[in-house]
């Protein structure tokens, strides 16, 4: 069975997100969406909000799994039995940070191989960062995330002005 791990902070989950982890989907045997636990990022939403909106966005895609690692990914890849990352790309400011952390990666498990996916044009300007922002100045998001993050943003921050 072939299989990849898609693995980012996720916080929150965008449509985006979703793109990328729909056409590996149908790429790959299963797909492993990895959510990090990294403490030095001030998160919006804890590591277990932020897996389970993952597994509500994905829920219709059968060999996808969501899950939850800290440390190193390529750890958490030995353990789970994988030897490929995915990843997406939106510009080519991405493409230099993410082919440093593949580099990275190589070094530290020369059996993994990174897989870079362009994301759809209608997404390349979105990121968790953005979305976030704009939803704090009062700024309409309900096309940027899956429903059911929408709401839990709604229900977490009172964007300024309302």
């Amino acid at each position: 069975m072939s299989n990849a791990v898609y693995p980012g902070s996720f916080d929150p989950f965008t449509n985006g997100h979703l793109d990328i982890t729909q056409r590996g989907a149908a790429i790959f045997d299963e797909l492993l969406v990895a959510v990090l636990l990294n403490d030095s990022k001030n998160a919006m939403f804890s590591v277990e909000e932020r897996v389970t909106m993952a597994r509500e966005a994905t829920v219709h895609l059968p060999n996808v799994k969501v899950l939850s690692f800290d440390g190193l990914l390529v750890d958490f890849m030995r353990k789970e039995r994988s030897r490929v990352i995915l990843r997406g790309l939106r510009a080519l400011s991405d493409f230099e940070y993410e082919f440093q952390l593949a580099q990275m990666n190589k070094q530290l498990a020369p059996e993994m191989e990174t897989f870079f996916m362009v994301t759809d044009a209608k997404y390349s300007y979105l990121s968790s960062r953005g979305v976030k922002e704009v939803f704090g100045f009062g700024g309409a998001i309900h096309e940027f995330v899956p429903p059911g993050v929408f709401r839990r943003m709604r229900e977490r921050v009172r964007p300024r002005g309302m």
